[in-house]
């Protein structure tokens, strides 16, 4: 999902989205520990999408983000 795409979203959308990433690295994680996981690159890219939604909630905390 794109940046702008998060911006506007409501904090509260943004945390359920964290939640819902949170799932998913877990999820990953299991499957990695179970040689299920085919793409090992896709954990990289959970854990970013979580920090990249954390750093646009803490943004509107801090008035930052428009």
């Amino acid at each position: 999902m794109k940046v702008d795409e998060l911006r506007e979203m409501t904090t509260l959308e943004l945390t359920k989205k964290i939640d819902l990433a949170k799932d998913e690295l877990f999820k990953l994680r299991f499957q990695l520990a179970v040689n299920q996981l085919e793409n090992v690159g896709r954990i990289k890219e959970a854990r970013r999408n979580i920090a990249r939604l954390k750093t646009i909630l803490r943004e509107y905390e801090l008035g930052i983000s428009s």
